[in-house]
């Protein structure tokens, strides 16, 4: 897909301020640092859309992409971060929960995670979260270029027995460096779309 149109629209911490254009929404979930921003910087084709940081637990909103005016990418905080506050964490709990639960133009969600590393606790609880919301869920495994090419599928079955994975829910191996798996991630983000 090309993308001719993106900006940030709004960072939002409660529903009061969600976009009410009744675009469809597919949300971006994963571990701190994990990489969602490379990955919607590397999907749009630009460097600096979404903020990329090296400090964990940079994004404490929901931001609101907005991609040829025709749906948004809604970046969520990071999980799995220790150095936040308990009632930081709740703060964001209570902010996630809330979009999950009850946003009716979410059509579905990448969880981001990194194929060189078995999927930790916390994604496999946000995982059975997702599925427990029945929302449709794209497992993105980034950092597939720091993985030698004869080991990928070893990698790919790693995630999607640690996860659990259901079969209507695919695994797209993903480079934010090199754009392997782009195409595959934009086919599945555009038949929850349409």
């Amino acid at each position: 897909m090309k993308v001719n149109d993106a900006e940030l629209v709004i960072s939002a911490v409660s529903k009061k301020q969600y976009p009410s254009d009744h675009l469809p929404e597919i949300a971006l979930a994963g571990r701190s640092n994990v990489g969602k921003s490379s990955f919607i910087n590397k999907m749009i084709q630009r460097k600096s859309l979404a903020r990329t940081s090296s400090k964990p637990g940079k994004t404490q909103t929901l931001n609101f992409y907005k991609i040829n005016e025709k749906f948004y990418f809604v970046d969520v905080p990071g999980y799995g971060y220790a150095k936040v506050s308990k009632k930081e964490r709740k703060k964001w709990g209570e902010m996630m929960e809330e979009y999950f639960a009850e946003r009716e133009n979410l059509r579905a969600t990448a969880l981001i995670i990194d194929i060189r590393h078995q999927p930790t606790e916390d994604d496999i609880m946000m995982y059975d979260y997702l599925k427990y919301f029945e929302l449709p869920v794209m497992v993105i495994a980034t950092k597939l270029d720091k993985i030698p090419k004869n080991k990928r599928d070893q990698y790919i079955k790693i995630v999607r027995k640690t996860l659990e994975v259901e079969e209507e829910d695919i695994v797209i191996p993903f480079s934010s460096e090199t754009g392997e798996g782009k195409d595959k991630a934009w086919t599945a983000m555009l038949s929850y779309l349409n």
